[in-house]
């Protein structure tokens, strides 16, 4: 209705417009070249708005003409852009195939129907390295990285080619360009941190480290490190207080603090470590400075006290019993440590042991050790430094396994037996 209104308004203005015209009195007199045309002063009206109209007409016609080439140039620029994109997305899928042949061929069209633009020369170089052209990638990668924009690209796929070939000096210094041209990117720090942890700068490492990292194995390798006596001391407390319980660290850290004149607080650490996860190194390193058997005992028992009831400690007090001569004793914690449930190779050599030192010789004596050793050969696996990735077994810690060079994942544990089949 409001349309109909309207329509209806713009008739009523349009006639009376052409009315007003229409009423103009007068003549308007034109001459040209000795001719002279009188019209009247409607009609002169109408005239030159036709003419106004006409030669509106021709100049946008004369500039759709000349403007003409322009429009091929572009409806061709759009063309080959359009088969430019459609190139793009053939190389995307083909990378994604992994049909390097048709990946290095698509991207080849990109580049030429687009240009060398930071797109096309990632596809290329990408193309390239799934074919294993190497030299060929490394040159496109290289290129992107001169460009100020896109030198990111470039040095990420530069930096991985390097850590592939392994060449950890030439990862570490397109690293460094990196972090100077996008400094803080969360995949520059993951990989300077796994490249800290291959080439084993592990004060870096520890310094990169997510949250979840095993951070006290860092800062305990870190310590190990460290040239500084002072610096290797600060990071093995780190190391401590991060992870208490991380028998490493409790042995870097009391080693350092006895290597500093402070022997007592060195021990506070070791037994407090024993009370969390009491482990044989720890004893070894507290009963270091102590020759006499019987004060061996006596600081044996002050450890112990730490966990009193754990199987360790009962096989730590046998064990410095028998050295010293006690032998009853020794067969009593022996008997404790069965008794928590422990059946394990080293207990059984260990009784083997207590019965030579008590019976001698005899034929009870004989018999005994025999029956130990019996046992020994059926009991369950020692704890030894294992992997938890793979499974290969350390004969001390280290912070990366050289089998497969996992980081932080070799504990103190007994290996995983395989469940008989049902």
């Amino acid at each position: 209705m409001r349309r109909v209104l309207l329509l209806l308004v713009a008739a009523i203005l349009v006639v009376a417009l052409a009315w007003w015209v229409a009423g103009l009195p007068g003549t308007v007199s034109v001459g040209l070249y000795g001719y002279t045309v009188q019209l009247a002063t409607s009609l002169a009206l109408v005239a030159t708005a036709l003419l106004v109209i006409v030669l509106v007409l021709l100049v946008r016609l004369l500039a759709w003409v000349l403007a003409t080439p322009r429009r091929l140039r572009a409806r061709r620029e759009r063309r080959r852009r359009q088969a430019g994109d459609r190139a793009v997305t053939r190389t995307l899928v083909a990378l994604a195939a992994g049909e390097d042949g048709n990946a290095r061929r698509e991207a080849g069209r990109a580049r030429r129907l687009l240009g060398d633009t930071p797109q096309t020369l990632l596809l290329a170089a990408e193309a390239g390295r799934l074919a294993q052209r190497e030299d060929e990638a490394t040159a496109l990668y290289q290129q992107l990285a001169a460009d100020q924009d896109a030198a990111l690209l470039g040095l990420r796929g530069l930096f991985r080619q390097a850590v592939n070939r392994e060449a950890w000096e030439e990862a570490a210094t397109i690293a460094r360009r990196a972090e100077a041209v996008h400094p803080g990117g969360a995949w520059l720090r993951e990989e300077r941190a796994q490249l800290a942890v291959r080439t084993g700068n592990w004060a870096q490492a520890l310094s990169l480290a997510p949250p979840e990292a095993p951070r006290a194995a860092y800062a305990t390798a870190a310590a190990e490190a460290a040239i500084d006596p002072a610096e290797g001391l600060r990071l093995a407390k780190r190391a401590w207080q991060d992870n208490p319980g991380f028998t490493p660290a409790a042995l870097a850290y009391a080693t350092r603090l006895r290597a500093a004149g402070r022997e007592a607080r060195a021990q506070e650490v070791l037994r407090q470590a024993w009370r969390d996860a009491p482990q044989p190194d720890l004893a070894t390193l507290a009963l270091a400075p102590i020759s006499d058997p019987l004060a061996r005992v006596r600081e044996a028992g002050r450890i112990a006290r730490s966990a009193p009831d754990h199987p360790e400690s009962h096989l730590l007090l046998a064990r410095t019993t028998l050295a010293a001569g006690l032998t009853g004793e020794a067969r009593r914690h022996l008997e404790a440590a069965r008794g928590a449930g422990l059946n394990q190779r080293r207990l059984w050599l260990l009784q083997a042991d207590l019965e030579e030192a008590e019976s001698g010789e005899s034929e009870s004596g004989r018999i005994a050790q025999r029956e130990a050793l019996r046992r020994a050969a059926a009991a369950e696996p020692d704890p030894a430094w294992r992997c938890e990735a793979c499974g290969a077994e350390h004969t001390t810690w280290l912070a990366t396994c050289p089998a497969c060079h996992a980081a932080g994942r070799i504990r103190w544990s007994t290996p995983r037996l395989a469940l008989p089949a049902a």
